[in-house]
């Protein structure tokens, strides 16, 4: 007989006014870290939907039993269990949340119109609620990243196959997942370029040239090509914008020319890009990023800014017209020197206009929410879940 951990107790007092969801979302990133594609889609789609954003337990040295707790976040009600113990990662595939889904499941009260992942692993929790329609976007290879559970390549393909729709956030993800099932949707991430129009308009370069770069600093940056980088271009400054993540600061290389801002919030972004003279995407070649596909491309051509990156798959078949692509470092110094020109070239951002109109976040989910509407209404729940 299946046994589960002692059950969560309810924050009450927390959710006291919160209305039952129609939307729920199962995410590995927390909603407040950094701004990415899930805050970006499902932002959006909580303008005409009450959502619930459950994220992995978090380690709470305060509390002496696991505990369920909803904190309004804005656009979205981010739902955690807070768990006893030292601070450490506790995944969807954790025995602490082996009664995750079967709670969230009986505080919402009945059914619930949509159910959306983002990680494979939370399809056991997603599968014990009652639904009408089950998303699973695809916005990374997440078994292919560092620390990755064993349990995703597994999870991975039952997803994909057990949920209604399924998104791809790039095109190689999409090839991923046409090896499954051919209906899959392939919706790169897009852009908000209203948001990065400050950029443009407060540009505020010192004299030095500065070639920036913002987002998580982990294992897909290929630090050595960094401190080339800077060896090659003396003159410049190199700015690293962002967190790190299973990697520590012993990790990063060390000159004089290069600088480690820390995390940006996503309303900081364009004022950190209105430094920068070139974007960066020194992104190394290793199974983490064999199907990434960048949000930070159109971004930065959004903020005004010449990109230059590594020969990422997507970004050479999508961008490869508008983003100067070299792998090595002397190369990548040249493309970062050539690149200046571009920021002052009307032609090269007439070029860049159609990307970002066409990419626009609003545009991607009005397009989602298309889908969504033509399900069917009958309520599903999954009886092997719930035996």
């Amino acid at each position: 007989m299946q046994t589960h951990p002692a059950p969560y107790s309810v924050a009450r007092t927390r959710r006291a006014t919160i209305a039952p969801p129609d939307l729920i979302v199962f995410s590995h990133l927390r909603w407040s870290w950094v701004w990415q594609r899930p805050q970006h889609l499902i932002a959006r789609l909580a303008r005409h939907r009450r959502v619930w954003f459950v994220e992995e337990p978090m380690c709470d040295s305060s509390v002496d039993r696991p505990e369920l707790r909803w904190i309004d976040e804005g656009p979205v009600t981010v739902v955690r269990a807070h768990v006893p113990g030292p601070e450490r990662h506790i995944g969807f595939d954790s025995a602490e949340a082996a009664d995750l889904g079967r709670q969230v499941a009986d505080a919402t009260g009945g059914d619930v119109d949509t159910v959306w992942l983002y990680t494979p692993l939370a399809l056991p929790a997603a599968r014990m609620l009652t639904y009408r329609t089950m998303v699973f976007d695809v916005m990374d290879d997440l078994a292919s990243f560092k620390g990755a559970s064993s349990h995703l390549p597994t999870l991975h393909r039952e997803a994909v196959t057990f949920a209604d729709v399924v998104l791809a956030g790039g095109r190689s993800l999409h090839e991923g997942v046409l090896e499954f099932r051919n209906d899959a949707y392939l919706f790169p991430s897009g852009v908000d370029a209203d948001h990065y129009a400050e950029a443009v308009l407060h540009r505020n370069r010192p004299g030095v040239p500065v070639a920036g770069y913002v987002g998580v600093i982990d294992e897909r940056i290929d630090l050595d090509l960094i401190d080339r980088l800077a060896d090659r271009l003396p003159n410049w400054q190199i700015m690293m914008v962002g967190p790190l993540a299973k990697i520590t600061a012993d990790d990063l290389p060390r000159r004089d020319n290069i600088c480690y801002p820390g995390r940006a919030s996503y309303e900081e972004l364009p004022a950190a890009m209105s430094s920068f003279h070139v974007a960066l995407m020194p992104f190394a070649h290793n199974s983490a990023t064999r199907r990434i596909s960048p949000t930070k491309t159109l971004e930065y051509l959004a903020a005004g800014l010449p990109v230059v990156s590594t020969s990422v798959p997507d970004v050479v078949a999508d961008y490869s017209h508008v983003v100067r692509i070299a792998d090595d470092p002397d190369a990548f110094a040249s493309a970062c020197t050539d690149a200046l020109g571009d920021a002052h070239d009307s032609a090269y951002h007439e070029m860049c206009r159609p990307l970002l109109e066409w990419n626009d976040w609003n545009r991607i989910a009005a397009r989602i929410e298309q889908i969504l509407s033509r399900r069917p209404m009958t309520a599903r729940v999954d009886m092997d879940a719930t035996a």
